[in-house]
Protein backbone atom coordinates (compact mmCIF):
# COMPACT_ATOMS: atom_id res chain seq x y z
CA UNK A 1 0.00 0.00 0.00
CA UNK A 2 2.80 2.43 0.94
CA UNK A 3 4.66 1.57 -2.26
CA UNK A 4 1.52 2.20 -4.32
CA UNK A 5 0.98 5.61 -2.71
CA UNK A 6 4.63 6.52 -3.30
CA UNK A 7 4.31 5.47 -6.94
CA UNK A 8 1.17 7.60 -7.39
CA UNK A 9 2.91 10.59 -5.80
CA UNK A 10 5.89 10.11 -8.12
CA UNK A 11 3.61 9.91 -11.16
CA UNK A 12 1.81 13.09 -10.10
CA UNK A 13 5.15 14.84 -9.66
CA UNK A 14 6.31 13.69 -13.10
CA UNK A 15 3.01 14.80 -14.63
CA UNK A 16 3.30 18.23 -13.00
CA UNK A 17 6.92 18.56 -14.10
CA UNK A 18 5.93 17.67 -17.67
CA UNK A 19 3.11 20.22 -17.68
CA UNK A 20 5.42 22.93 -16.31
CA UNK A 21 7.99 22.09 -19.00
CA UNK A 22 5.32 22.45 -21.70
CA UNK A 23 4.18 25.78 -20.26
CA UNK A 24 7.77 27.05 -20.28
CA UNK A 25 8.35 25.89 -23.86
CA UNK A 26 5.24 27.69 -25.14
CA UNK A 27 5.52 30.73 -22.86
CA UNK A 28 9.20 31.54 -23.32
CA UNK A 29 8.90 33.07 -26.83
CA UNK A 30 6.04 35.26 -25.65
CA UNK A 31 7.94 36.35 -22.52
CA UNK A 32 10.98 37.08 -24.69
CA UNK A 33 8.84 39.21 -27.00
CA UNK A 34 7.55 41.27 -24.06
CA UNK A 35 11.05 41.62 -22.63
CA UNK A 36 12.56 42.73 -25.94
CA UNK A 37 9.75 45.21 -26.55
CA UNK A 38 10.73 47.06 -23.34
CA UNK A 39 14.48 47.26 -24.07
CA UNK A 40 16.64 49.86 -25.73
CA UNK A 41 18.19 48.86 -29.07
CA UNK A 42 21.69 48.28 -27.57
CA UNK A 43 20.16 46.02 -24.88
CA UNK A 44 18.72 43.76 -27.59
CA UNK A 45 22.28 43.11 -28.85
CA UNK A 46 23.74 42.05 -25.51
CA UNK A 47 25.04 38.47 -25.24
CA UNK A 48 24.23 36.59 -23.12
CA UNK A 49 20.80 38.19 -23.30
CA UNK A 50 19.12 39.72 -20.27
CA UNK A 51 15.51 38.71 -19.62
CA UNK A 52 14.57 41.70 -17.49
CA UNK A 53 15.27 45.18 -18.94
CA UNK A 54 17.07 47.53 -16.55
CA UNK A 55 14.71 50.39 -17.31
CA UNK A 56 11.54 49.52 -19.30
CA UNK A 57 11.16 51.72 -22.39
CA UNK A 58 7.40 52.15 -22.88
CA UNK A 59 8.12 54.63 -25.67
CA UNK A 60 8.82 51.65 -27.95
CA UNK A 61 5.08 51.04 -28.27
CA UNK A 62 4.42 54.63 -29.28
CA UNK A 63 7.32 54.46 -31.77
CA UNK A 64 5.93 51.26 -33.26
CA UNK A 65 2.44 52.78 -33.52
CA UNK A 66 3.82 55.91 -35.21
CA UNK A 67 5.81 54.06 -37.90
CA UNK A 68 2.72 54.13 -40.11
CA UNK A 69 -1.04 54.68 -40.09
CA UNK A 70 -1.52 51.98 -37.43
CA UNK A 71 -5.00 53.16 -36.48
CA UNK A 72 -6.09 52.57 -40.08
CA UNK A 73 -4.36 49.18 -40.09
CA UNK A 74 -6.11 48.26 -36.84
CA UNK A 75 -9.56 49.34 -38.08
CA UNK A 76 -9.01 47.48 -41.36
CA UNK A 77 -8.03 44.30 -39.49
CA UNK A 78 -11.13 44.50 -37.29
CA UNK A 79 -13.48 45.17 -40.22
CA UNK A 80 -12.03 42.36 -42.32
CA UNK A 81 -11.76 39.71 -39.57
CA UNK A 82 -15.24 40.45 -38.20
CA UNK A 83 -16.77 40.77 -41.68
CA UNK A 84 -15.38 37.38 -42.70
CA UNK A 85 -16.65 35.82 -39.49
CA UNK A 86 -20.19 37.19 -39.96
CA UNK A 87 -20.38 35.90 -43.55
CA UNK A 88 -19.00 32.52 -42.51
CA UNK A 89 -21.64 32.15 -39.80
CA UNK A 90 -24.38 33.02 -42.29
CA UNK A 91 -23.16 30.31 -44.68
CA UNK A 92 -21.81 27.46 -42.55
CA UNK A 93 -24.78 27.20 -40.15
CA UNK A 94 -27.48 26.44 -42.77
CA UNK A 95 -25.04 24.36 -44.86
CA UNK A 96 -24.02 22.27 -41.85
CA UNK A 97 -27.65 21.81 -40.82
CA UNK A 98 -28.58 20.62 -44.31
CA UNK A 99 -25.69 18.14 -44.48
CA UNK A 100 -26.38 16.85 -40.95
CA UNK A 101 -30.18 16.57 -41.01
CA UNK A 102 -31.26 16.08 -44.62
CA UNK A 103 -30.56 13.15 -46.89
CA UNK A 104 -31.00 14.44 -50.42
CA UNK A 105 -29.71 13.17 -53.75
CA UNK A 106 -26.01 13.94 -54.06
CA UNK A 107 -25.59 15.10 -50.46
CA UNK A 108 -22.62 12.81 -49.82
CA UNK A 109 -21.01 13.86 -53.10
CA UNK A 110 -21.45 17.56 -52.31
CA UNK A 111 -20.08 17.10 -48.81
CA UNK A 112 -17.11 15.26 -50.32
CA UNK A 113 -16.43 18.27 -52.57
CA UNK A 114 -16.52 20.51 -49.49
CA UNK A 115 -13.95 18.27 -47.81
CA UNK A 116 -11.72 18.24 -50.89
CA UNK A 117 -11.44 22.04 -50.72
CA UNK A 118 -9.68 21.62 -47.36
CA UNK A 119 -6.76 20.04 -49.21
CA UNK A 120 -6.33 22.89 -51.72
CA UNK A 121 -3.82 25.55 -50.55
CA UNK A 122 -5.01 29.14 -50.94
CA UNK A 123 -1.78 29.96 -52.82
CA UNK A 124 -2.80 27.49 -55.54
CA UNK A 125 -6.00 29.31 -56.50
CA UNK A 126 -5.14 32.90 -55.61
CA UNK A 127 -4.41 33.91 -59.23
CA UNK A 128 -7.87 33.16 -60.72
CA UNK A 129 -9.53 34.63 -57.60
CA UNK A 130 -7.32 37.72 -57.88
CA UNK A 131 -8.16 38.15 -61.58
CA UNK A 132 -11.88 37.75 -60.90
CA UNK A 133 -11.89 40.32 -58.09
CA UNK A 134 -9.75 42.64 -60.19
CA UNK A 135 -12.32 42.44 -63.00
CA UNK A 136 -14.96 43.61 -60.51
CA UNK A 137 -12.64 46.41 -59.33
CA UNK A 138 -12.41 45.04 -55.79
CA UNK A 139 -8.65 45.47 -55.34
CA UNK A 140 -7.68 47.68 -52.38
CA UNK A 141 -11.14 47.26 -50.84
CA UNK A 142 -12.42 45.60 -47.70
CA UNK A 143 -14.90 43.61 -49.76
CA UNK A 144 -12.11 42.13 -51.87
CA UNK A 145 -10.41 40.86 -48.73
CA UNK A 146 -13.64 39.48 -47.23
CA UNK A 147 -15.49 37.75 -50.10
CA UNK A 148 -12.94 34.96 -50.85
CA UNK A 149 -13.43 33.68 -47.28
CA UNK A 150 -17.22 34.03 -47.08
CA UNK A 151 -17.52 30.35 -46.23
CA UNK A 152 -15.34 27.73 -44.55
CA UNK A 153 -15.09 24.02 -45.34
CA UNK A 154 -13.56 23.41 -41.92
CA UNK A 155 -16.45 25.24 -40.27
CA UNK A 156 -19.03 23.21 -42.20
CA UNK A 157 -17.33 19.95 -41.21
CA UNK A 158 -16.96 20.94 -37.55
CA UNK A 159 -20.53 22.18 -37.19
CA UNK A 160 -22.02 19.26 -39.13
CA UNK A 161 -20.44 16.83 -36.68
CA UNK A 162 -21.89 18.80 -33.75
CA UNK A 163 -25.37 18.96 -35.31
CA UNK A 164 -25.34 15.20 -35.92
CA UNK A 165 -24.98 14.56 -32.19
CA UNK A 166 -28.22 16.34 -31.30
CA UNK A 167 -31.15 14.04 -30.60
CA UNK A 168 -33.71 13.53 -33.38
CA UNK A 169 -36.49 13.60 -30.78
CA UNK A 170 -35.87 17.28 -30.10
CA UNK A 171 -36.31 18.17 -33.75
CA UNK A 172 -39.39 15.98 -34.13
CA UNK A 173 -40.98 17.63 -31.09
CA UNK A 174 -40.27 21.06 -32.55
CA UNK A 175 -41.78 20.09 -35.90
CA UNK A 176 -44.87 18.71 -34.14
CA UNK A 177 -45.24 22.18 -32.62
CA UNK A 178 -45.13 23.48 -36.21
CA UNK A 179 -41.84 25.30 -35.74
CA UNK A 180 -40.31 26.56 -38.99
CA UNK A 181 -36.89 25.23 -39.98
CA UNK A 182 -35.20 28.58 -39.42
CA UNK A 183 -36.63 28.68 -35.88
CA UNK A 184 -35.33 25.17 -35.23
CA UNK A 185 -31.87 26.25 -36.36
CA UNK A 186 -31.77 29.51 -34.40
CA UNK A 187 -33.58 28.50 -31.21
CA UNK A 188 -32.58 24.84 -30.82
CA UNK A 189 -29.56 23.88 -32.89
CA UNK A 190 -27.36 26.95 -32.54
CA UNK A 191 -27.68 27.32 -28.72
CA UNK A 192 -26.85 23.63 -28.26
CA UNK A 193 -23.62 23.88 -30.28
CA UNK A 194 -22.60 27.30 -28.96
CA UNK A 195 -19.20 26.07 -27.62
CA UNK A 196 -18.33 24.65 -31.05
CA UNK A 197 -19.39 27.89 -32.76
CA UNK A 198 -17.30 29.98 -30.37
CA UNK A 199 -14.28 27.74 -30.93
CA UNK A 200 -14.62 28.01 -34.70
CA UNK A 201 -15.11 31.79 -34.41
CA UNK A 202 -11.86 32.05 -32.47
CA UNK A 203 -9.95 29.96 -35.02
CA UNK A 204 -11.37 32.04 -37.87
CA UNK A 205 -10.64 35.34 -36.15
CA UNK A 206 -7.03 34.38 -35.40
CA UNK A 207 -6.41 33.05 -38.92
CA UNK A 208 -7.67 36.17 -40.67
CA UNK A 209 -6.33 38.63 -38.10
CA UNK A 210 -2.84 37.21 -38.69
CA UNK A 211 -3.24 36.72 -42.45
CA UNK A 212 -0.33 38.24 -44.36
CA UNK A 213 -0.46 36.63 -47.79
CA UNK A 214 -3.91 37.65 -49.04
CA UNK A 215 -3.82 41.32 -47.90
CA UNK A 216 -0.36 41.58 -49.48
CA UNK A 217 -1.68 40.25 -52.79
CA UNK A 218 -4.91 42.27 -52.82
CA UNK A 219 -3.60 45.69 -51.73
CA UNK A 220 -1.19 48.16 -53.29
CA UNK A 221 -1.77 51.12 -50.97
CA UNK A 222 -2.72 51.86 -47.37
CA UNK A 223 -6.50 51.97 -47.98
CA UNK A 224 -7.27 48.40 -46.89
CA UNK A 225 -3.96 47.12 -45.54
CA UNK A 226 -3.98 45.27 -42.22
CA UNK A 227 -1.80 45.10 -39.11
CA UNK A 228 0.50 42.23 -40.27
CA UNK A 229 1.53 44.31 -43.28
CA UNK A 230 2.09 47.31 -41.01
CA UNK A 231 4.29 45.25 -38.68
CA UNK A 232 6.37 44.08 -41.65
CA UNK A 233 7.28 47.73 -42.38
CA UNK A 234 8.99 48.10 -38.97
CA UNK A 235 11.74 45.60 -39.72
CA UNK A 236 14.53 48.03 -40.48
CA UNK A 237 15.27 51.67 -39.87
CA UNK A 238 18.40 53.08 -41.55
CA UNK A 239 19.67 49.56 -42.29
CA UNK A 240 19.52 48.42 -38.63
CA UNK A 241 17.05 45.79 -37.41
CA UNK A 242 15.13 47.57 -34.64
CA UNK A 243 14.14 44.46 -32.71
CA UNK A 244 12.71 46.38 -29.76
CA UNK A 245 10.30 48.37 -31.98
CA UNK A 246 9.44 45.26 -33.99
CA UNK A 247 8.60 43.27 -30.85
CA UNK A 248 6.47 46.16 -29.56
CA UNK A 249 4.58 46.09 -32.86
CA UNK A 250 4.14 42.33 -32.62
CA UNK A 251 2.70 42.71 -29.12
CA UNK A 252 0.21 45.26 -30.48
CA UNK A 253 -0.76 42.68 -33.10
CA UNK A 254 -1.13 39.84 -30.57
CA UNK A 255 -2.97 41.76 -27.83
CA UNK A 256 -6.49 41.63 -29.44
CA UNK A 257 -6.12 37.88 -29.99
CA UNK A 258 -5.29 37.36 -26.32
CA UNK A 259 -8.29 39.43 -25.27
CA UNK A 260 -10.61 37.40 -27.53
CA UNK A 261 -9.13 34.14 -26.25
CA UNK A 262 -9.57 35.00 -22.57
CA UNK A 263 -13.16 36.10 -23.20
CA UNK A 264 -14.01 32.84 -24.97
CA UNK A 265 -11.84 30.27 -23.15
CA UNK A 266 -14.75 28.86 -21.11
CA UNK A 267 -16.69 28.06 -24.29
CA UNK A 268 -13.58 26.55 -25.88
CA UNK A 269 -13.13 24.18 -22.93
CA UNK A 270 -16.81 23.20 -23.23
CA UNK A 271 -16.32 22.49 -26.95
CA UNK A 272 -13.53 20.00 -26.26
CA UNK A 273 -15.69 18.05 -23.80
CA UNK A 274 -18.90 18.50 -25.83
CA UNK A 275 -20.72 15.25 -26.56
CA UNK A 276 -24.15 16.59 -27.46
CA UNK A 277 -27.50 15.30 -26.22
CA UNK A 278 -28.03 11.63 -26.95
Amino acid sequence: MILRKALRAALRALNLAGLLALVLIFAMPFVWMISTSLKTLPETMIFPPEWIPKSPVWQNYADAWNTGPFLRYFVNSVVIAVGILILQMLTIIPASYAFARYKFKGSNFLFGIVMVTLMIPAQLIFLPVYLELSAFKLLNTHLGLILPFASSAFGIFLLRQAFMQISDELLEAARLDQAAEWKIIIKIMVPMVKPVLVTFALFSFIAHWNDYFWPLVMTTNETARTLPLGIAKIREVEGVATWNILMAGNLILVAPILVVFFLSQRQIIKAFVYNGVK
